[in-house]
């Protein structure tokens, strides 16, 4: 399953990790072992923040994606699953329209 991960870091640590000079060896560490697709760093409300892609085979995984942004950078993590042009071709939304499509709420 893809996941769109979206990881906000306060200021502190991650200030404190900068300015002893282990930030980018931690991310990197971080990132080796959790191999997004693709990772994209950026801010996030205002803080550090980076938007991963990653494939797990169930959910089980998702703790060994978060945790070492918990308790390395006290992070905010978001976690959203997301499909590909394939996948959502896989869907058949015209079963869906032909099942829900008349149905009316009130």
């Amino acid at each position: 399953m893809r996941m769109l991960v979206s990881v906000s870091c306060p200021i502190e640590p991650f200030n404190t990790m900068v300015k002893n000079g282990t930030a980018g060896e931690v991310i990197g560490r971080v990132v080796d072992e959790i191999k997004p697709e693709s990772i994209y760093f950026t801010e996030q409300e205002g803080n550090r923040g980076a938007v991963m892609v990653v494939d797990v085979p169930d959910a089980s995984y998702i703790p060994s994606i978060a945790e070492p942004w918990f308790l390395n950078f006290e992070a905010v993590c978001e976690f959203r699953i997301a499909m590909t042009m394939g996948d959502l071709m896989k869907s058949n939304l015209a079963d869906q329209a032909q099942k829900w499509g008349e149905v009316h709420m009130n």
